[in-house]
């Protein structure tokens, strides 16, 4: 029974030290008067629920056919609108000061303006996604149909999360785009962070341990392949030694460039339209138009017995 008690005392008194203010204001955002925090969970169904839409039949439910779709796609719609109303306005608190009392109500309006501005950009975001599909079928003599992309090709799942999690930044939401982005690294092995700009016509071949930085500019038509990197060399301190935030320090990739596996871009050098960027290059400089840039070969020697 002693030791009971004595059980009981540690949680009690452990459970009071970790739910202190003080100990919490550097571990977690926490709010004091019921404001909501994003959950994960949520977030995934926002990207499913997206997919669904955009390409009905090879995302969420299978029985789509003509004469159903409209149905399947307006109700999918309004059950992805109140998700997003409810994560948008998670993120916007989310991005307020943590001393703040915040116009919980106020705060929701906008979201749901904000979701209405979402729902409004999903016909652009499907036009997006159609030519990233496009790009696969057309670069990779593997495939032997587009739909052969949808089901099989991580490139594309990590694209479609981007493109989705991009207009939630343009939008000017909080957090929510980058656990969109993090969430399809995990499920691809493929990092693209959601503030990037990326051109239509974007293809990944393979696509494992790809790396585009917050900052990086993408133009049209594309094609990287596994392993390449695009990003900073360094960041800028403030005077608390502090990283300044916003400045660009990724690379711009020009149209129609071809990037090899396990090439590495650093810095905010500029790749010309049509460059190609052979493996394993390491690059700091800019490549002009139609440049082509080789890794140099290894000096071979040969010893005779």
């Amino acid at each position: 029974m002693a030791l009971d008690r004595e059980i009981e005392r540690l949680m009690a008194e452990t459970s009071e030290r970790l739910s202190a203010q003080e100990n919490l204001r550097n571990v977690c955002h926490i709010r004091w008067h019921g404001e909501p925090l994003p959950s994960v969970d949520s977030v995934k169904k926002i990207v499913a629920l997206s997919r669904a839409i955009l390409f009905p039949g090879f995302f969420g439910e299978s029985d789509i056919n003509h004469l159903n779709v409209k149905a399947h796609t307006l109700l999918n719609i309004q059950q992805l609108h109140a998700l997003l109303v409810n994560q948008f306005t998670a993120g916007l608190c989310l991005g307020e000061e943590c001393e703040n009392v915040l116009d919980v109500d106020g705060i929701e309006r906008l979201a749901g303006e904000k979701a209405m501005g979402f729902i409004g950009r999903l016909c652009d975001i499907r036009g997006l996604l159609d030519s990233d599909v496009q790009a696969i079928f057309r670069g990779d003599p593997a495939v032997t149909m587009p739909e052969e992309v949808l089901y099989c090709y991580p490139g594309i799942r990590a694209v479609s999360s981007y493109r989705i999690a991009h207009e939630m930044v343009r939008l000017g939401i909080p957090v929510i785009p980058r656990m969109i982005s993090e969430i399809a690294h995990g499920e691809t092995g493929i990092d693209i962070h959601p503030a990037a700009t990326i051109g239509k016509g974007f293809m990944i071949d393979h696509g494992t341990g790809i790396v585009i930085g917050a900052t990086t500019v993408i133009g049209d038509g594309v094609k990287i392949y596994q392993g390449v990197t695009l990003g900073a060399r360094s960041f800028v301190k403030d005077e608390n030694d502090d990283p300044v935030k916003g400045l660009p320090r990724h690379p711009i990739i020009g149209d129609n460039v071809v990037i090899y596996a396990n090439a590495t871009i650093l810095g905010r050098v500029t790749v010309g339209d049509g460059a190609v960027i052979g493996g394993n290059v390491w690059l700091t400089e800019n490549v002009a138009p139609g440049e082509r840039v080789l890794q140099a070969k290894a000096a071979t020697m040969i010893v005779k017995k």
